[in-house]
């Protein structure tokens, strides 16, 4: 196992720890040179992740009370190959919902203009990285689909808002706007959008 682990833990808070603010990541590394990653910290060792290029953690509190979840059989039907795949990744399960909720709707046949396929939107050649031999089988899709986000986590120092920004636009596109969120609309609404459904799936709304 490598020494260098990203674990994004959902615990609730307790007395003595950081006040964890909605949609900040916090962050500190053990003596055994494991980094941990939470948006609630339980311990005082834990430090905000600051925003890169004077961005903000888009917070969207506003979103957050606007946001609603979407009423779909189909969620209930992944339910339980959701949060096996959110466990074996260590990411919190509302934020799969809330990325399958944005990039498919919770639709396995879903496809897109550019050829991205199923549940989380794979392209072949991401799915091809993430080994998965059949993009259209659902189990498959969603496995593959958690294995990269955790990837990206673990890459951006379990910064959530340039994990989904990666995600979307590509880590290059991160990149080159200065490992800060790329100036392309449709990222950035994409960013907002997924932020906005991980809050309203964490509080159940």
């Amino acid at each position: 196992m490598q020494r260098l682990i990203a674990v994004v833990a959902l615990v609730a808070g307790v007395l003595g720890a950081p006040l964890a603010r909605a949609g900040d990541v916090y962050t500190y590394t053990d003596a055994d040179g494991v980094i941990h990653f939470t948006n609630a910290p339980t311990d005082s060792r834990f430090r905000r992740v600051k925003a890169r290029g004077g961005q903000s953690l888009y917070r969207g509190d506003g979103q957050v009370r606007e946001t609603r979840i979407p009423r779909t059989d189909s969620l209930e039907r992944w339910r339980d190959t959701i949060r096996h795949a959110a466990v074996r990744y260590g990411l919190p399960e509302a934020l799969l919902l809330a990325v399958m909720a944005v990039e498919s709707n919770f639709d396995h046949q879903a496809v897109s203009e550019k050829g991205a396929m199923g549940l989380m939107q794979l392209m072949p050649g991401t799915a091809k990285d993430m080994y998965v031999s059949d993009a259209w089988d659902p189990g498959q899709n969603i496995e593959g689909g958690a294995r990269y986000l955790r990837v990206l986590a673990n890459q951006y120092r379990g910064d959530m808002v340039l994990t989904l920004a990666a995600y979307n636009a590509g880590p290059e596109a991160v990149r080159r706007a200065g490992e800060a969120v790329p100036k392309i609309p449709e990222t950035q609404e994409y960013v907002r959008k997924v932020v906005a459904l991980y809050h309203a799936f964490k509080a159940g709304k």
